[in-house]
């Protein structure tokens, strides 16, 4: 079963050029889905059942795994089993009897356009790295990237005299996010005057960079922006991935489109963009709460 799941992983490598990120998380995936077909006595999949299923996913749930994560376990099975039948080495599909779970109910976080400023506002004596971090979460907030697309950002991204950048994003896409005034003079700052101080006469591709002179990770920007945070007094838990909440959010109370918003957020389907007119709708339900005379039940 090892061996087909490697064929899987190349095929996606080689036929339809994902990620990397997409590539190591449909191989978590499907070697937990192997460990548990093991404790099931179960050595072929063809063998494997709705049923099986089902208690491969009630067990996730049980050790924690929530909505949104369950979704995007049962969608690396549901490919994994297409590329199966692809192959002819099952004949049914099981996962097709299944249903997403439900995550409507839990919508992402954001942080208001108060938390926001706050969070951009220079420290008061900013050495090189200050500089470059507030580039960093002012970009973020202003194009709604993932933080995986930010950190991947090369010099050759950047369009700064148009005012846009080019990104590549889920399933090898590209696209052209048009950035702010703010965060184009921020970044030419940044690029003319910090840059060259912590590159030292190195030579890097990435736009963000450390003193190593390599290009940022996930986990050192995480670590960055919630220390950032704590020292504007923002305290309740918040990820990298919140900034770009709240930037669709922000536009969508705005009067932005869905289709425009779908666009500059890079989603591939118009359904996932829609939840974010659940959040105004809730916040327009507190605003009418709060301040109608008759607002409250």
């Amino acid at each position: 079963m090892l061996k087909i799941v490697r064929s899987f992983i190349d095929y996606n490598r080689v036929e339809k050029g994902l990620s990397l990120n997409t590539l190591q998380s449909y191989q978590r995936d499907l070697l937990k889905f192997i460990a548990f077909l093991k404790l099931q006595q179960i050595h072929q999949f063809e063998q494997v059942k709705k049923e099986t299923l089902l208690g491969f996913l009630t067990q996730s749930k049980i050790k924690g795994l929530s909505p949104p994560s369950l979704n995007r376990l049962l969608s690396s099975l549901r490919m994994f089993f297409r590329f199966l039948q692809y192959e002819k080495i099952v004949q049914n599909d099981p996962t097709l009897l299944i249903e997403s779970a439900k995550t409507w109910q839990r919508l992402p976080g954001t942080l208001s356009v108060e938390e926001v400023d706050m969070l951009l506002q220079p420290a008061g004596r900013q050495n090189s790295l200050d500089v470059r971090n507030l580039a960093m979460i002012e970009l973020l907030y202003a194009t709604g990237l993932r933080v995986s697309e930010l950190i991947s950002l090369k010099m050759s991204s950047l369009f700064l005299n148009e005012g846009i950048i080019r990104t590549i994003g889920k399933g090898s896409k590209e696209r052209l996010i048009p950035i702010g005034e703010t965060a184009v003079d921020l970044l030419k700052f940044y690029i003319n005057n910090i840059r060259p101080t912590i590159l030292k006469h190195r030579v890097s591709e990435f736009l963000f960079i450390n003193y190593s002179g390599k290009g940022m990770t996930r986990q050192a920007f995480w670590y960055l922006l919630k220390k950032k945070a704590l020292s504007v007094g923002i305290s309740r838990s918040f990820s990298p991935h919140t900034l770009r909440h709240s930037f669709a959010t922000h536009l969508l109370e705005r009067g932005a489109d869905l289709r425009s918003l779908q666009a500059l957020l890079g989603h591939s389907n118009i359904s996932t963009t829609q939840i974010y007119t659940h959040i105004t709708r809730e916040r327009l339900k507190k605003v009418h709460e709060q301040y109608h005379p008759r607002g409250k039940m």
